[in-house]
C-alpha cells in the first residue's frame, strides 16, 4: 500500500473509505488532528471514534506527528486540512491579514510535519493513509484569511499528492483512484 492520499469534499465519504483500506487490520494507529473547542466538535469527535475499531490506537495532535510511530505497521492521518487550520491559527493568532511570508511559514510548518511523518513511515516500510479536503471546487471565500487558508491547503494538498504512491478522490461515497 505505501503512502495513500484520500481527498474529496465535506461529507463525501473520505474517512470511511480511508478506514476501509485497513478493514480487518488490528495494528492501526489513527492520528486525529481535531481539537475539541466546543460541544459540537466534542460530539463530532465522539461520533468519529465510534466508527473505528476499538483495537486501533489513537494519537491526538498536530505537531511531532512522528511521536505516534510505534510497533504498528498501519497509520491513518485524519485530516490534513484540520491539521493545516490548527497550525495556521497557532501561528497567526488573531491576524486579519496574512502576508505571503506568514502564509509560507504556515505551509512550511505543515509540510515539515507531514514530510517527517512520511519519511519515517517509508524508512520503516509501514503504510500511511492521509485524508484531506479538496478545497478548490467551491466558491471563493469572501474574506482574506479564508482565502489564504484555501490557498495554503490547496498547495499542501498538491505537495502531499506528489509524495503519495496512490491518490483517491471520493465523491458521493464512491472512491476513484487518480494516481
Amino acid at each position: 500500500m505505501g503512502i495513500v492520499l484520500v481527498t474529496g469534499g465535506a461529507r463525501s465519504g473520505k474517512s470511511s473509505f480511508a478506514q476501509s483500506l485497513y478493514k480487518g487490520y488490528k495494528d492501526v494507529v489513527y492520528i486525529a488532528t481535531s481539537k475539541i473547542c466546543d460541544d459540537e466538535m466534542e460530539e463530532r469527535v465522539r461520533l468519529h471514534r465510534t466508527f473505528r475499531p476499538s483495537e486501533w490506537r489513537t494519537f491526538e495532535g498536530n505537531y511531532d506527528l512522528c511521536d505516534c510511530i510505534g510497533d504498528e505497521k498501519n497509520y491513518i492521518l485524519d485530516c490534513i486540512t484540520v491539521l493545516t487550520s490548527n497550525i495556521m491559527f497557532d501561528i497567526t493568532k488573531n491576524m486579519d491579514k496574512l502576508s505571503f511570508k506568514i502564509q509560507k511559514k504556515v505551509e512550511d510548518t505543515v509540510m515539515n510535519e507531514i514530510g517527517s511523518l512520511v519519511d519515517k513511515i517509508r524508512d520503516k516500510n509501514f503504510n500511511l493513509v492521509m485524508v484531506t479536503n479538496e478545497v478548490g471546487c467551491s466558491i471563493v471565500p469572501e474574506n482574506h484569511v479564508a482565502r489564504a487558508y484555501r490557498d495554503i491547503a490547496g498547495r499542501v494538498n498538491q505537495k502531499i499528492a506528489g509524495l503519495s504512491d496512490e491518490v483517491y478522490i471520493v465523491t458521493c461515497g464512491i472512491p476513484l483512484r487518480i494516481k
